[in-house]
């Protein structure tokens, strides 16, 4: 079961004090859905959570599958 709320929590955490358009801009989506992954409404797609994973210089499984 993939747990939308810690993932939100989790790349909440790691986008710290940059504004949602810095990381949306860096991975390629809008920030409203920089704003609902962070809020548990929806997931990422797979190459989208490869490109928060990268930006963030986290592995994809510490972020999406350890919240």
């Amino acid at each position: 079961m993939i747990d939308a709320k810690g993932i939100g929590q989790t790349l909440r955490t790691l986008r710290g004090e940059k504004p949602q358009k810095e990381v949306a801009d860096a991975v390629g989506v809008t920030v409203m859905a920089i704003s609902q992954y962070e809020n548990g409404e929806r997931i990422p797609r797979d190459d989208v959570k490869l490109k928060l994973a990268n930006y963030f210089n986290e592995s994809v499984e510490r972020i999406f599958f350890t919240s």
